[in-house]
C-alpha cells in the first residue's frame, strides 16, 4: 500500500516540477490574457496559448517529440508534413475578394515592396549567426502571414518552429500597435490627406480568370510557391465561379476553423521549455518585430516614390497594408486616413496591397524554399 502511495505521489505534477515549465506556463497565461482580455487575435492566440499550456504542464504527455507520442504531437505531424498551412490558404482564398487588386494593378507593387522586411531580416539573421535555412524561415515573419511562416519554418528550420510561429502570430495581433507610429513617421499630414479616386468595377470574368492566370504564372516562375499560392487561388475560384458555393462556404468556415484549431494547438504545443527558452528565441522575437516594421515601411516608401511619377496620387498610407495581415492592416490604413481627413475612404484601396501581400509572402516563401530547401 505504501509503495502505491509513493508511486502516486511521484506521478503527480508537483513531483515533476521544473522551473522552465513554470515560466512557459506563465507565458501561456499571458498569451491567453492578450487573446481574451485584450482581444488580440483570439482565434489564433487562444489555441496557440492552450497548446503551449497543455504541453508544458508538469508531467504532461500530450506532446512528446522524443517518443513521437501524444495527441498534440499527432496534430504537429500534420504541420510537419506541410498539410495544414495550405488548407488555411484555401480558406483565406475563399474569403478574399481580389477585385481591388484587379481594379488597381499598381497595388501589386505595394504588396511586393512590403516584403522588404523579409529580405532585410534574412540578412540580419545571418549576421547573428543563424544558418541560411534558419534565416530564411525567420525572415518570413516580416510578411505578417502566420501559415506561411509556419510552413517555411517546418520545411527550413523545424527546430525554430514554435518561436517563429508565436512571433509571427503575436506581431499579426499587434498590427494596430506597431503600424500607426511607422505610418505617421514616414508620411506628412498632406500625404495622409490624399483622397483617391473610386476604383473601377471589376467584371465576373476578370475575377474568374485572375486565380487561374496567377497560378499558371507562379508555377512557371516559382514552382516551390505552388502549395500556398495554388491553394489560395483554388479557394478564390470556389468563391468567384458562382457554381461551387457549398465548397466555398466549407473552405472559409468549417474547414478553415478546424484547421486553425489544429494548427494553433500544434504550434503552441511545440513550444516546450527545453527548445523555447533559449537565446535564439529572443533573437527571433527581436528580428520578427524588425521584419514587420521594415515590411510596413517598405510599402509606404514605395507609394511615396511612385507619387513622383503618377498624375493620380496614391495615399502612402495604403502601402503599409502590403503586409498580409488581412484585413486588419487595410483597416489601419482606413483609420489613419480618416484621422487626417474625415472624407477619406481608403479601405477598398488598401485592400489591393493587402491581398497582394498575401500572394507576395507566399512567393517570398517559395523563393526561400527554392534557395535553401532540402
Amino acid at each position: 500500500m505504501l509503495d502505491a502511495i509513493v508511486r502516486f505521489l511521484q506521478s503527480t505534477g508537483i513531483a515533476q516540477f521544473d522551473w522552465r515549465n513554470f515560466i512557459m506556463i506563465v507565458v501561456a497565461c499571458v498569451l491567453l490574457y492578450l487573446a481574451i482580455g485584450r482581444k488580440f487575435e483570439p482565434l489564433l492566440l487562444v489555441p496557440i496559448a492552450m497548446g503551449m499550456l497543455l504541453s508544458n504542464l508538469f508531467g504532461s504527455q500530450v506532446f512528446n517529440a522524443e517518443e513521437g507520442t501524444g495527441i498534440l504531437y499527432y496534430f504537429y505531424k500534420l504541420n510537419k508534413m506541410g498539410i495544414l498551412p495550405p488548407l488555411i490558404f484555401m480558406g483565406v482564398g475563399a474569403m478574399t475578394d481580389f477585385g481591388p487588386l484587379i481594379a488597381n494593378p499598381k497595388s501589386l507593387l505595394l504588396g511586393a515592396a512590403a516584403q522588404l522586411g523579409i529580405f532585410i531580416t534574412f540578412i540580419g539573421a545571418i549576421a547573428l549567426g543563424f544558418s541560411a535555412q534558419q534565416a530564411g524561415a525567420i525572415g518570413i515573419i516580416g510578411g505578417a502571414d502566420g501559415p506561411t511562416a509556419v510552413l517555411s519554418a517546418t520545411m527550413l528550420a523545424p527546430e525554430l518552429l514554435s518561436a517563429i510561429a508565436i512571433a509571427a502570430y503575436s506581431y499579426m495581433a499587434l498590427v494596430p500597435v506597431i503600424q500607426p507610429p511607422i505610418m505617421r513617421l514616414l508620411t506628412t499630414e498632406k500625404e495622409r490627406q490624399i483622397v483617391m479616386k473610386q476604383l473601377r468595377p471589376v467584371s465576373k470574368k476578370e475575377k474568374i480568370l485572375f486565380p487561374i492566370v496567377v497560378t499558371i504564372i507562379v508555377s512557371v516562375i516559382l514552382p516551390d510557391a505552388i502549395p500556398l499560392v495554388g491553394m489560395l487561388m483554388l479557394g478564390n475560384l470556389f468563391r468567384e465561379s458562382g457554381l461551387t458555393d457549398r465548397l466555398s462556404d466549407t473552405a472559409q468556415n468549417a474547414l478553415c476553423n478546424i484547421v486553425t484549431i489544429l494548427l494553433g494547438l500544434s504550434v503552441g504545443a511545440s513550444a516546450v521549455a527545453e527548445t523555447f527558452l533559449t537565446k535564439q528565441t529572443l533573437f527571433i522575437l527581436l528580428l520578427g518585430v524588425i521584419a514587420f516594421a521594415m515590411g510596413s515601411a517598405g510599402g509606404v516608401l514605395l507609394a511615396k516614390f511612385m507619387n513622383l511619377f503618377l498624375k493620380d496620387k496614391i495615399n502612402p498610407l495604403i502601402g503599409s497594408a502590403g503586409v498580409s495581415a488581412v484585413p486588419m492592416a487595410a483597416r489601419i490604413s482606413q483609420k489613419e486616413g480618416q484621422r487626417a481627413n474625415p472624407k477619406n475612404f481608403l479601405l477598398m484601396h488598401a485592400m489591393g496591397p493587402n491581398v497582394a501581400g498575401v500572394i507576395g509572402s507566399a512567393v517570398a516563401a517559395g523563393v526561400m524554399l527554392s534557395l535553401f530547401g532540402g
